[in-house]
């Protein structure tokens, strides 16, 4: 664990994953990595921040404001440990692909017209943001609601290497969680 020095929460909401990461980690002797969260909306990063107070670990957690890894400084490639990604998973919405009438709340669940073409994009960017010269992981979350052979496929031409942590049937779905990393050989 004392090799893991940066772990990044893409698209951190309310930021629950970034704070419980940080909480956990202050239990942990010698594991202090240091903890981002991005998102594309600015009430999200507002929300986090707040919720980062109330744990009393407001200058604990580096927020970042970002469309994915557009406004992401260059200092910060190659350096990720970890990455974490619940990313908008479901297909658009007829209204959406007619109209590209996309509202805010929508970044939320769009994943575009597909379901992964937001994950793609993310992964396309998010290798030049892991520290490949140490064990490094992407977890993200998938659902059955998308073509996850097309997905998977994708997933491998982008160099990575899947293998899935735990799935779990919810509602209309199943939700599964997935472990990614560079596929070297």
């Amino acid at each position: 664990m004392s090799k893991i020095k940066k772990i990044l929460d893409v698209g951190t909401g309310t930021g629950i994953i970034s704070i419980f990461l940080r909480l956990i980690a202050m239990q942990i002797p010698n594991f202090n990595p240091l903890i981002y969260g991005s998102d594309i909306l600015e009430n999200s990063l507002k929300c986090a921040k707040l919720n980062a107070k109330r744990n009393k670990i407001y200058k604990q957690i580096n927020l970042i404001h970002s469309d994915l890894f557009k406004s992401f400084p260059k200092k910060l490639e190659n350096s990720f440990n970890i990455i974490i990604f619940n990313p908008p998973y479901l297909p658009s919405s007829s209204l959406i692909k007619e109209n590209q009438n996309k509202q805010y709340i929508d970044y939320s669940w769009d994943g575009g017209p597909k379901g992964y073409e937001l994950l793609i994009d993310f992964l396309s960017n998010a290798k030049f943001f892991l520290d490949l010269k140490e064990e490094h992981y992407i977890y993200y979350i998938s659902s059955s609601r998308t073509n996850l052979s097309k997905l998977n496929k994708k997933i491998v031409n982008l160099g990575y290497k899947n293998r899935i942590v735990k799935k779990e049937h919810i509602f209309f779905e199943d939700l599964i969680l997935n472990r990614l990393n560079i596929n070297f050989g």
